[in-house]
């Protein structure tokens, strides 16, 4: 690992605080999820928006609204109380012309049926189990489990391919790790629904923005998004705090969605931010 400047952990501790705010999480698709108060739904929810979260902020939230809208209030009873055939005549046409980028109408109805189908096998109990660590067998292997599945159930459309890259193949997995922290965590913004998962365990959803200030705070020279660099960036962040290391990815990452970080040194427009002393951009 490249040598950790002193003073990091107050400033990451910094700049955590200063992201904890209303302005922030509505420049996060989380934000789609809070509006839902009982856990089953907000984990189909999670579901849905974790895998459309990329793009742009604003049409992305729009979409993940009209993605869940054939659901209802109480999206988790919807898909609970009628069988996979009837729910996908029903999503099929309520998501006719539906589109966000490389996902059309159709993906999104059977990737809300898988979820259907596996919350099924696990007793109308949600997805927890399915990620529950087992001893001999890591989160990433769970994940590749899961993933190889869903590659020989679903369609192998390319918004549905999108959705299913594979850790153990070297891939980032951004948003499958997205969702994992969002049902995983307790600390602000997030769900913390599945407690049977150590937040010790989980890893850095790699975005650019993330990727970028993580070089600049000299966490990883790499500048190819995938696993390696994942485990490079979150071992980092484990020196900090090695029960939640991810408590820091909301702020590192709205640092850029928000446009705070300019991508080079630039005085004194650098000087608010907390990781200002601490920062080796150029």
């Amino acid at each position: 690992m490249v040598h950790l400047r002193q003073g990091l952990g107050p400033a990451l501790a910094e700049l955590c605080r200063r992201y904890e705010t209303p302005e922030a999480l509505a420049a996060d698709p989380l934000s789609e999820v809070l509006g839902y108060t009982d856990p089953a739904d907000r984990e189909v929810a999670a579901w849905v928006a974790a895998h459309l979260a990329y793009g742009r902020v604003a049409p992305m939230r729009g979409a993940i609204r009209r993605a869940l809208a054939p659901l209802g209030s109480h999206p988790a009873e919807a898909l609970r109380a009628s069988s996979p055939e009837s729910t996908g005549i029903r999503l099929s046409r309520a998501l006719e012309g539906w589109r966000w980028r490389f996902h059309t109408g159709e993906d999104l109805a059977h990737w809300l049926l898988a979820w259907q189908r596996m919350d099924a096998e696990q007793g109308n109990r949600g997805l927890e189990d399915v990620f529950r660590p087992r001893e001999g067998r890591s989160a990433d292997t769970l994940l590749s489990e899961l993933v190889q599945r869903l590659r020989q159930e679903l369609p192998s459309t390319r918004g549905l391919r999108f959705n299913l890259p594979d850790p153990l193949e070297g891939a980032a997995c951004k948003r499958w790790r997205m969702f994992l922290r969002w049902m995983v965590r307790t600390g602000w913004p997030d769900l913390g629904l599945w407690r049977s998962h150590p937040t010790s365990d989980l890893a850095i959803p790699l975005d650019t923005h993330v990727a970028r200030v993580s070089r600049f705070l000299g966490f990883t020279r790499r500048t190819t998004a995938d696993a390696r660099t994942v485990g490079e960036i979150t071992e980092a962040l484990r020196t900090f705090d090695p029960e939640d290391p991810l408590r820091f990815d909301f702020g590192l990452s709205h640092l850029g969605i928000l446009g705070h970080c300019p991508g080079s040194r630039r005085m004194p427009g650098c000087a608010p931010c907390p990781l200002a002393p601490v920062c080796r951009a150029r």
